[in-house]
Formats: C-alpha cells, sequence, structure tokens
C-alpha cells in the first residue's frame, strides 16, 4: 500500500545498477526523476513498461527526465535485461526490499485468482528538489513512457 503523496519528500535511496555501480537520489538533486518500481526482470508487462521508456527515451531526455527501474532481481538479471533490450537507463538492484518497501510498493497482488505478495508497479515522479511531484500507480505498460510525460507538463 502507498502511503506516500505528491509533496512529500521522496525517500532516500542508495542502490547498485546492472554495472554495479552506486546510484543515490542525491545524484538528481536539480533534475527531474521517474523512479519506476517493477516486479521481474523479462516478464511481459516489465518488458512492455521498458520498451515504452526506451523507445520514448529521446522524449524524456527532452524534457530533462531521467528515468531508473527498480525491482528486485539481480545485478546480474538486470545486466541481462537491459543488454536484451538495449535499455538506456540503470536499473537498480533492491533485493534486500528496503527502497520497495521505503516507497511502499511490498503488496498483496492477486494473479489469476491467486493472491501473493510483490511489487506493485508504481512510478514516483520525484522534482528538482526531491520531492514527489506525482505518483503513476496505474501504469500502462505498453504506453508508460506518454503517462510520464503527460504527468509532468
Amino acid at each position: 500500500m502507498i502511503d506516500l503523496k505528491p509533496g512529500d519528500k521522496a525517500p532516500y535511496f542508495a542502490l547498485k545498477d546492472q554495472g554495479g555501480r552506486l546510484v543515490t537520489l542525491n545524484d538528481f538533486k536539480g533534475k527531474k526523476l521517474a523512479l519506476y518500481f517493477y516486479p521481474k526482470d523479462n516478464t511481459p508487462g516489465c518488458t512492455a513498461e521498458a520498451c515504452s521508456l526506451s523507445e520514448n527515451f529521446a522524449s524524456l531526455q527532452k524534457d530533462n527526465i531521467f528515468v531508473l527501474g527498480v525491482s528486485a532481481d539481480s545485478e546480474t538479471s538486470h545486466k541481462k535485461f537491459a543488454e536484451k533490450y538495449r535499455l538506456p537507463f540503470p536499473l537498480l538492484v533492491d533485493s534486500d526490499k528496503k527502497v520497495i518497501n521505503d516507497y511502499g510498493v511490498w503488496g498483496e497482488k492477486k494473479f489469476m485468482g491467486r493472491k501473493f505478495m510483490g511489487i506493485l508497479r508504481a512510478t514516483f515522479l520525484i522534482n528538482e528538489e526531491g520531492v514527489i511531484a506525482h505518483i503513476i500507480d496505474k501504469v500502462k505498460t505498453k504506453a508508460h513512457a506518454a503517462q510520464i510525460l503527460e504527468a509532468w507538463q
């Protein structure tokens, strides 16, 4: 259950990306950030979402929006996923789910009548001051870049 709301200070994070580089919230001070949480590398919905962001990356960059993906997958899994789809943005490793929990995106999900715990797909748009400007919790995986661009208007 996402308890954060627009106007809240974005919870700090410091996570490694698919290349082993440390990426922190502070790296994006003075920049617009789309921090998106997704369930799993190489699954249909997550692939559609990542490809939407990749295919529209130039438009996002033109609006000075930086993109970071976060899941609990390993660095190796992220590296293979990013290489396979030529993703131009970092994928952050949160295997202990600390940041996932800090952002409130670990929760109950339903699939084919079955309930289970997992990562809730959501994107946090964080402004130049490190404050959450918008939360997209009804993600359209194939049109996610358009959702982000529209939300920043």
